[in-house]
């Protein structure tokens, strides 16, 4: 039996319902979620401009800058070519973006956050050639290239997530010693279950049983996207504020932007999925369609689908409602571009 857990979709439409049906104030589309404070519903205050584009920029530099030095070309070259060919391959860096992001908000600094940030990236490399073997999504493309295995072979695929993986965590002991222990300690153990049977693995189990199926609710569909996709996102944000340093409260308010901004990106995926091509989106279009997977257009239709993502947004940027607008923009900048992006 799958245990209960928030439902952010059940949510949005009963209070959509309720304002079709004349129930309730112009702020009834801020629905409430059993188990959170009435602040998260409140709306957000308006961000300072930001220059999410540089900054993307400048932290997708020093990411990448790292990761080279962390995973040379030696011995034996093979599996570290494969390594590098997913790891390296061009692309936007979010979750190092928020870890940093969030780490600075509560008072840390880049430096104290790059190791993780560093490891949260191998992992979504990981991730990433995991999905798209054939006993998976079986993928021929990824970020506009043939996809790992398509290149490397099967094996290597394999054991190049599965050393990313690992190197990962040792990347998690190289925060500075400036940083409590118990912190580091804290941000592993989270980032274990955030992987395991409860967060990333579950929503891919979830993902294939239910491949197929025409009966996939609309809860499972959140299940999996909440687990398979936003369990990292969310630890991206929580271990980043972990490791600054901030209060329990923060810790909660940013592991649950991390929460929103993972159902955001699915929610997104599955719209661009029938909007837009491969060659517009990097990787195959069309394929949950023909895997005959339930998505939020299958289930609500396009445009609820469009609108649900819109309030995820906004209900990502009530999480940092008590933080400094200034410090905040760019977690704020973020959800807006997750939200709007077109590929």
């Amino acid at each position: 039996m799958r245990p209960e857990f928030r439902s952010y979709t059940a949510a949005w439409l009963s209070a959509r319902n309720k304002d079709c049906n004349g129930v309730g104030s112009m702020e009834s589309r801020a629905f409430a979620v059993e188990g959170e404070s009435s602040s998260a519903s409140a709306p957000p205050p308006a961000p300072p401009y930001f220059d999410l584009k540089a900054h993307m920029s400048a932290i997708a530099e020093a990411v990448n800058r790292e990761l080279d030095v962390l995973v040379p070309v030696r011995y034996p070259e093979k599996i570290h070519e494969a390594m590098r060919y997913s790891l390296l391959s061009p692309g936007k860096r979010v979750l190092p973006l928020m870890c940093i992001s969030a780490c600075e908000l509560v008072g840390g600094s880049q430096d104290v956050a790059l190791p993780a940030a560093c490891g949260l990236e191998m992992i979504h490399a990981m991730s990433l050639i995991h999905d798209d073997l054939p006993c998976m999504d079986n993928d021929d493309l990824r970020r506009g290239k043939p996809t790992n295995h398509k290149v490397f072979g099967e094996d290597m695929a394999v054991l190049a997530g599965d050393a990313l993986l690992t190197l990962a965590f040792e990347c998690m002991t190289k925060t500075p010693s400036s940083v409590p222990a118990g912190r580091v300690v804290r941000s592993i153990a989270i980032l274990g279950k955030s992987l395991g049977a409860q967060g990333v693995v579950a929503g891919q189990i979830m993902d294939i049983a239910s491949e197929g199926d025409p009966d996939v609710s609309l809860e499972t569909l959140e299940y999996i996207h909440v687990h398979k996709t936003g369990a990292l996102v969310e630890f991206a944000a929580a271990c980043g504020a972990i490791l600054g340093g901030g209060s329990e409260e923060e810790i909660a308010s940013l592991s649950e932007y991390g929460r929103c901004l993972g159902l955001l990106h699915q929610v997104v995926d599955d719209i661009l999925d029938v909007t837009k091509s491969s060659q517009q989106l990097g990787k195959t279009a069309g394929k949950d369609v023909l895997a005959k997977k339930a998505t939020y257009p299958k289930l609500l239709g396009l445009k609820e689908s469009q609108d649900f993502a819109q309030e995820l947004a906004r209900r990502a940027k009530s999480f940092l409602s008590s933080f400094d607008p200034q410090k905040a923009a760019p977690l704020y900048s973020l959800a807006d571009y997750i939200a709007n992006r077109q590929s």
